[in-house]
């Protein structure tokens, strides 16, 4: 047996060994990114600097390698050493970050400043491993002889590590972190890049090391590198508009499933099947159809085909996807809503998602010429297509879709899809002189004008009622909708003339009198139980109502409102001005623009109370404000005697999340407390009080201060409410901890290092169980005799009233 034999008897070996370093290095991409974002923030400029270090890591491992002089050993024993440097340094990731984030919150400022220090983090526990699983595809790939049957073999490659980060997403999704942590996931990544590494080893052992790199056909002159030229660009545009399209379109897919961790899982998985489906089909055709110009003319062709897959995905998510019949509230079985959820992800973007898949194969058929370094022309094609995707992912994300709104950045990237041809094609439209072929490739061209044209703007419909449009728009109407940097707003009014402000498709606040009701308790139960209240932080902005009920307050000297979106406070104040009393304009609010968590974290300033009136705790990244980390935070943030309010639903979440909730909230807050809010009697929502020191709740203090003329917009504030006095205020007082302990008793913590509440929330979204939940809390509700102090009628009615109710 020969070496070339012997080489090629374990390609296929080779094959499974690079769909594990995908499979891991999904997982690591998931589990960093949640890690990550821990430190530095989950807005979109954060975001952009983890997508820009992971892959810009990739990029600099894969056209780096090839330029390492001396590496004489074989390629696939330099393959496992990569393996094993990803899983020692990802082991080192999981050990360090923590100690780095210490760092990045003590040296933190506002700014450009703190923008470039949250770069160099991501850059610091990113690249190190990106750069060498960047590295590992032209290492492998120099076992590979540069011609056209081994640039097939290059696509193969490509595509099964693709297919394995398939997996790899759905694993670490679905599976590890919604039943373990970050540690047991990496420990899980970083054991298949060990066994990648030691496969690998044996492989080295068995067979020669100089496959391929040279044969009878090195005597053939290799193309000038300016003529690849036209190829690069082709597939960095492919990059670049693929990654493009995927935020968008994950954007707006999520309005529709509902923004969790498994949707966002599923529209991951679904873009990574069509690139590894495609890939595999690129492989096939280069090399049952071998040769650089035909592989060029059928990477041009593709980027021809990808305009009408574009718009397909385009139009199916804003013109079809939305209007299906689907219903997700006939099962609490989320199993049902993720299949539904699948097959709209597959009809929408698997057809050019195959179509993006099929240009990277293409690609390095196009490139691959007999006596070429094959680790050279693999790095090349690789590093010019994820450059193409960094730049237009973060093109896309924080420049086009702020300025311009998903419609138009559409549009943009179909043209941009469209001309990306021309750089492969014109060369050899010149070189055949065909007329045909320049008018087929202008009429491409012109057809695909006429497309982008036909792409219309995401319904408001989306935007305001999301995963529940099927059963919500005929009650609606949609009045405003605007687009921002890291969220989509509408404003609708219901048939009873009702407002509601929604976000990136699910309400976030109303007007209904219920509504309303928790919105300014969260503000009023702290504030008229503090005895003298002077700085106040807002977490959230929503309505504007929670932190406009403090506006009432006379001896209040500050509000500052921490609020992700930009977009977000101009659009309350424009519709929800009069409820929220104007605290936008309020000479005592200053607004900050930055992720709560992020913010608490960095900054030096107290506060005598935090309201927090959070995103919905089901919602992709929103557990990092509900772990006990985060809690702990809070806590360092209060001055002494200060008070921490946090909004809890009861509708839309099951008993495991809520029991998580309150679990996690005491073991931070010992002396914390629950109050309710209800609809007509039925359980609906909650407010969530902590304090530092056991609290005495002074009544004849606070009903002393009640009565001043100073006060005289409280009391009001509270009867547009429907509290006639402060009795009714307090009488929704459900309970404390002492009271839950036995209901509480194993409950799982949400810690920062599982967010367990994001993966049990979103598994119990569809749940119907408000006034189940309720009732079971308020068979452990009893009388608070420890916690309001008092000699006059009110405390004495307060009293009488709980024990009339036994409680």
């Amino acid at each position: 047996m020969n070496d070339r034999s012997e080489s090629s008897r374990y390609l296929p070996v080779l094959l499974l060994l690079f769909a594990g370093s995908g499979c891991a290095a999904l997982i690591y991409e998931i589990v960093w990114y949640q890690m990550l974002q821990l430190a530095i923030g989950s807005t979109s400029i954060s975001m952009g600097f983890l997508l820009a270090s992971f892959m810009g890591g990739l990029c600099i491992g894969s056209i780096g390698f090839p330029r390492l002089r001396g590496l004489q050993q074989h390629p696939l024993r330099i393959y496992a050493f990569l393996e094993f440097g990803v899983a020692a340094l990802a082991i080192l990731v999981l050990i360090g970050l923590p100690l780095l984030e210490r760092v990045y919150w003590s040296i933190a400022v506002p700014g450009l400043g703190g923008m470039l220090l949250r770069g160099v983090i991501s850059a610091i526990c990113l690249l190190p491993p990106t750069i060498l699983m960047g590295a590992s595809l032209p290492a492998a790939a120099r076992w590979i002889e540069s011609t056209p049957r081994g640039a097939s073999w290059w696509g193969l490659l490509y595509g099964v590590n693709t297919a394995g980060a398939v997996f790899g997403c759905l694993l670490a999704g679905f599976y590890l972190l919604r039943l373990y942590n970050v540690a047991i996931a990496t420990c899980a990544a970083a054991a298949i890049n060990l066994a990648v590494g030691g496969v690998a080893l044996l492989l080295a052992a068995r067979t020669p090391a100089d496959a391929g790199l040279t044969d009878k056909a090195e005597s053939t002159p290799a193309a000038a590198p300016s003529k690849l030229w036209p190829v690069y660009i082709t597939i960095a545009l492919s990059g670049a508009t693929a990654l493009g399209a995927e935020v968008v379109w994950t954007r707006l897919m999520g309005y529709l499933l509902g923004a969790t961790v498994y949707a966002f899982a599923i529209i991951l998985a679904v873009f990574l099947i069509g690139l590894a489906i495609g890939s595999t089909a690129g492989s096939w055709f280069s090399r049952v159809s071998p040769g650089q110009d035909r592989a060029r003319a059928a990477l041009g062709w593709s980027q021809v085909l990808l305009v009408g897959g574009f718009f397909w995905a385009a139009y199916m998510i804003v013109d079809s996807l939305p209007y299906w019949p689907v219903n997700p509230l006939l099962t609490l079985n989320p199993w049902f809503n993720f299949q539904i959820d699948m097959v709209r992800c597959l009809w929408a973007i698997l057809p050019p998602a195959i179509l993006w898949g099929a240009s990277f194969p293409l690609a390095l058929a196009a490139a691959a010429e007999p006596g070429k370094d094959p680790g050279h022309v693999v790095g090349s094609i690789y590093a010019a297509n994820t450059l193409g995707a960094i730049a237009g992912a973060l093109g896309t994300s924080l420049i086009l879709v702020p300025a311009i709104g998903t419609q138009q950045t559409q549009r943009v990237l179909l043209v941009l899809a469209a001309a990306s041809a021309w750089f492969v094609l014109l060369p050899q439209i010149r070189a055949r002189r065909s007329t045909g072929l320049a008018m087929s490739l202008t009429a491409s061209l012109v057809v695909a004008l006429v497309l982008a044209a036909n792409i219309n703007p995401i319904p408001g419909a989306v935007i305001a009622y999301g995963r529940k449009i099927s059963t919500s728009a005929a009650s609606g109407t949609i009045l405003y909708t605007a687009e921002g940097i890291n969220s989509s707003v509408a404003i609708s009014r219901w048939s009873d003339n009702a407002m509601q402000i929604d976000v990136n498709g699910h309400v976030e606040a109303t007007n209904e009198p219920y509504d309303m009701r928790l919105q300014r308790m969260v503000g009023h139960l702290p504030a008229v139980l503090h005895p003298d209240p002077k700085r106040v932080l807002g977490i959230g902005f929503g309505a504007g109502v929670s932190a406009g009920t403090f506006t009432r307050y006379p001896g209040i000297e500050s509000i500052t409102i921490c609020e992700i979106e930009p977009i977000i406070p101009p659009t309350s104040t424009r519709f929800f001005g009069r409820e929220n009393y104007e605290v936008a304009h309020d000479p005592r609010t200053r607004i900050v623009f930055d992720d709560a968590r992020h913010y608490l974290m960095t900054t030096s300033d107290k506060f005598d109370i935090i309201a927090s009136d959070p995103l919905d705790v089901f919602v992709k990244g929103t557990a990092a404000l509900y772990s006990q980390e985060y809690f702990e935070a809070v806590k360092r943030h209060l001055n002494p005697g200060g008070m921490f309010t946090l909004y809890v639903p009861l509708y839309e979440t099951d008993m495991r999340t809520i029991k998580s909730e309150l679990a996690t909230f005491f073991e931070a807050f010992p002396y914390g407390t629950v109050w309710f809010n209800n609809i007509d009697g039925q359980g609906y929502d909650t407010v969530f009080m902590g304090t530092l020191e056991p609290p005495k709740f002074d009544l004849d203090a606070m009903e002393e201060r009640l009565r001043r003329p100073a006060y005289a917009p409280v009391v009001q504030s509270l009867q547009e409410i429907d509290f006639a006095s402060p009795l009714d205020l307090l009488a929704t007082y459900g309970g404390q901890k002492a009271d839950f302990d036995s209901w509480l008793a194993g409950s799982e913590i949400n810690r920062d290092n599982n967010l367990r509440l994001q993966y049990l929330a979103g598994w119990g979204i569809n749940s119907d169980m408000a006034h189940r939940i309720y009732v079971e809390m308020v068979k452990y509700r009893r009388p608070p005799e420890n916690l309001f102090t008092g000699t006059g009628p009110l405390f004495q009615t307060l009293l009488a009233s709980f024990q009339r109710s036994g409680r």
